[in-house]
């Protein structure tokens, strides 16, 4: 008589969500392919720090899509049928990876407000957090290394917190920052604004998306302490943070074009509207433009802001006949 088969373990709570995490991982990691490959194609004149930057980003990225594969696989196909109770052995480097990937962009973000508003204060507080958050994620690291157990997954509340909740702080903050700094830089041009529009919307939608998953991260991580539901948001973390990052330094080109052609179109509608009568009956237009308030978005050698550069213009139009009247002159 056969042996009657062996129930295999029940494992939707724990590799479940840790397989739909690698798979949006994997996905995101397509998106930035394409990212990476428009950043050094397009913007070969950036510093060669921020060049060198962007490559350790990808290589670090890289070796996290591999090294996710593996934690899937080693559960799934070399342990088919074991009950899950360790975690997989390359699951204690997602933490580290995590953190080695949102700690330098953190800080890049903290230098970018520094050069936007010359205070200290804003940026000091957001590196101690970056820094706060990547202390966390290497404790994680070690714990999870010491702990191995699925069932000891609650005695990593203490780090994974410390990791969690001050770089979900620090991402709120440098949308707050960014937003009101940018809000601040509108030089009441309808042209120019227009752009600033178009940046601080996009600093809103990047810089929620890591702090939307930050935070249902630590939602899932306390209410669900026993089950892998968390990592459904937990290892999609590293590749939104250089997607955000990427899609931040790519879109420098897009708004310089919308920057140019919105201020070409004003100078345009500008020149044409100051009409006087001259001496001779016939309509004349005098027009003298100097540098004024206007928004311009260009990759210079010491762009500091990289993609967020203010030059002050004004624009100044005078009428030589109201002039030779004793009337003055008259400006826009």
């Amino acid at each position: 008589m056969a042996a009657p088969p062996v129930a295999l373990p029940n494992v939707t709570l724990s590799y479940g969500p840790m397989l739909i995490g690698v798979f949006v991982n994997m996905i995101l990691y397509g998106v930035l392919l394409t990212q990476i490959l428009t950043y050094y194609t397009v913007y070969k004149a950036d510093a060669l720090w921020m060049r060198v930057f962007v490559g350790f980003l990808f290589f670090v990225e890289t070796a996290n899509t591999a090294l996710d594969m593996y934690m899937m696989y080693q559960p799934l196909i070399l342990e088919y049928g074991q009950k899950p109770v360790f975690f997989p052995d390359a699951f204690m480097t997602e933490p580290l990876i995590i953190v080695l990937v949102s700690m330098p962009i953190q800080l890049f973000f903290a230098w970018r407000i520094y050069q936007l508003t010359k205070s200290v204060w804003v940026p000091i507080l957001i590196v101690l957090l970056g820094l706060a958050s990547f202390a966390g994620g290497v404790w994680t690291t070690v714990m999870i290394r010491v702990l191995r157990k699925f069932a000891k997954k609650p005695l990593l509340h203490a780090p994974a917190l410390l990791w969690f909740l001050t770089s979900c702080v620090a991402d709120v903050l440098i949308t707050i920052s960014l937003v009101l700094t940018l809000s601040k830089k509108k030089t009441g041009f309808s042209a120019t604004d227009s752009v600033v529009d178009k940046i601080i919307r996009a600093t809103i939608q990047t810089g929620l998306i890591t702090a939307v998953f930050s935070i249902m991260d630590v939602i899932c991580f306390m209410v669900f302490p026993h089950y892998a539901i968390n990592f459904v948001w937990d290892l999609a973390l590293s590749k939104l943070y250089t997607n955000c990052l990427l899609s931040t330094l790519n879109a420098r080109h897009k708004l310089n074009s919308a920057s140019h052609a919105s201020t070409y179109q004003h100078q345009r509608n500008f020149v044409m509207s100051p009409i006087r009568s001259g001496s001779n009956g016939k309509q004349e237009s005098f027009i003298d433009t100097a540098p004024g308030p206007t928004l311009t978005f260009e990759q210079r050698p010491r762009d500091l802001e990289y993609g967020v550069h203010m030059t002050k213009v004004v624009e100044r139009v005078e009428d030589p006949i109201s002039q030779h009247h004793g009337r003055g002159n008259y400006a826009q």
